[in-house]
């Protein structure tokens, strides 16, 4: 029955030269560029804008929290705050929670 179908042998490889490791990696290094500058870059400063905001809080500021509170800040400790939101109404929140500090007078035309 050969001489229907050949015979089909394996042939030997074309001498080459090697790939390139580096042009193997080189899709998984531009993969990790982009994530690095679409991603985690930003959310770093982000993170950096937000520790400079809380160190920079003083007594008097008017801040936004977290929870969508607006408020004037009465005392700073080294974790917390407290916060008047209404006259004789205080509540005490993590510095962690304050989102915005607001400009002067916010407070009073809202």
């Amino acid at each position: 029955m050969d001489f229907f179908i050949a015979n089909a042998y394996a042939q030997a490889a074309a001498p080459g030269a090697a790939p390139n490791p580096l042009m193997s990696f080189l899709p998984l290094i531009v993969l990790f560029g982009i994530f690095y500058f679409m991603l985690i870059r930003p959310q770093m400063k982000r993170a950096k804008e937000q520790r400079t905001m809380i160190s920079a809080l003083a007594k008097g500021d008017e801040v936004l929290t977290n929870g969508g509170l607006l408020g004037r800040i009465e005392e700073i400790a080294e974790q917390f705050v407290v916060l008047e939101i209404a006259p004789n109404v205080s509540v005490k929140l993590q510095k962690q929670a304050i989102s915005a500090v607001l400009p002067k007078g916010t407070l009073k035309a809202a």
